[in-house]
């Protein structure tokens, strides 16, 4: 069984954790909200990890639209490259009319677009899957939304000339190190990821500059990122330095290896790069193991969001799924961005432990799934969670 059954096993967040063993956890994890910002680490974000750094956002804590790039979930692969604006150069090569090299200056006098797009870690909820999966132990807060402004993608890759033959455009980043999970490549890899052609040429893709209406701190990317809307962020390349676009789908370790799950296709498994973020709805309070009071009204909320599809509807439990109710939608439909929603939970007068739920459903009306899909291994986590809380 590769997870938690809601209807049998209680969820607690607690439990979770310390089921974690050292070897499924890195040793300098830290489960606990960092307060201080002596080495220019945000304060208030959780340390999933502190080297490479892994921040992650408090979710429970979501009150706007907009998470403030000081609260936005960090995730790296590798330390953090100190870049220079002044230095920087974006190089596009391969299957391409002509070489280009464009300054950041350059990149910046190309006309620009700002929309607002909400990014998932693809291992968000990971904690949650039982057995315990190796990985960043990730809760509910590993996405966040904001204003990303900068320049689409095709627009770079209209100025290189994409010869007919081309097939997909890899992104490459300046962090750079050495892989330590099994198995992995011999020495120091750059992080670079590929997109289909058709996509790398969606005028939605952004080589982003800006971040809130602000210049990207050196965590989010600085001084140029990529943001792929609707992908989990794995696809959203930081520190971009390099284009290439190639005749042949790009083998590299971060497409191939990890960030990939199963599909199958003639009855035999064929592994998938990661791609479109899954439909979800997550609780932000009442949070795990919080006590509610009873015979009261109590605002339940959190957020739901989908890579390719609008949210239309979201339900919640407060019976373990044995009934559902509609909540209400906070913020109008906006592609690619989650929906907030609450729903005013009358509380029982009786004392308790209640298991809270929320689902979603999309425009094209699919649901949430009740389970974790085994083919997707440690990502892509979008089963509905049960939510523990005890009325007092």
């Amino acid at each position: 069984m590769f997870l938690r059954d809601a209807a049998a096993l209680p969820l607690s967040v607690a439990t979770v954790r310390s089921s974690v063993t050292a070897s499924q956890t890195p040793n300098n994890t830290a489960q606990a909200t960092s307060q201080t910002n002596d080495a220019g680490r945000p304060a208030g974000l959780i340390i999933r990890q502190k080297q490479p750094e892994n921040l992650e956002f408090p979710f429970a804590s979501l009150d706007s639209l907009i998470t403030p790039d000081h609260r936005f979930y960090v995730r790296s692969h590798f330390p953090v490259p100190q870049l220079e604006r002044r230095a920087h150069r974006l190089r596009i090569e391969g299957a391409i009319a002509r070489p280009v090299e464009l300054s950041f200056d350059d990149l910046v006098k190309l006309p620009s677009r700002t929309l607002t797009a909400t990014l998932e870690c693809a291992g968000n909820n990971r904690i949650f899957l039982v057995p315990a999966a190796r990985g960043v132990q990730w809760e509910l807060g590993a996405v966040g939304t904001a204003e990303w402004t900068g320049v689409p993608l095709a627009a770079v890759l209209e100025q290189a000339g994409v010869r007919p033959d081309a097939v997909e455009v890899v992104l490459e980043g300046a962090d750079r190190g050495e892989v330590s999970a099994e198995p992995k490549p011999a020495g120091a890899i750059n992080y670079a990821r590929s997109l289909p052609l058709v996509k790398a040429l969606d005028p939605d893709v952004l080589l982003a500059y800006r971040m809130n209406n602000a210049e990207l701190t050196p965590a989010h990317g600085f001084p140029l990122r990529v943001v792929v809307p609707g992908w989990y962020g794995m696809a959203s390349v930081k520190w971009l330095t390099r284009i290439i676009v190639t005749d042949r789908p790009f083998s590299g370790y971060y497409q191939t290896t990890d960030y990939t799950y199963w599909e199958r296709e003639n009855n035999q498994p064929v592994q998938r790069p990661l791609t479109v973020m899954q439909l979800k709805a997550e609780i932000a309070r009442p949070a795990v193991s919080e006590d509610v009071a009873a015979n009261t009204v109590y605002r339940m909320h959190g957020a739901a969001w989908s890579g390719d599809s609008e949210v239309a509807r979201v339900e919640v439990s407060a019976d373990g799924g044995k009934t559902w109710t509609a909540a209400r939608l906070i913020d109008n439909a906006i592609r690619y961005t989650w929906r907030r929603w609450e729903y005013a939970w009358h509380t029982p007068a009786k004392p308790g432990r209640h298991t809270l739920m929320a689902r979603a459903t999309d425009s094209r009306g699919n649901a949430q799934p009740a389970k974790h899909d085994p083919d997707r291994g440690n990502y892509m986590i979008n089963f509905v969670l049960p939510v523990d809380v005890e009325v007092r």
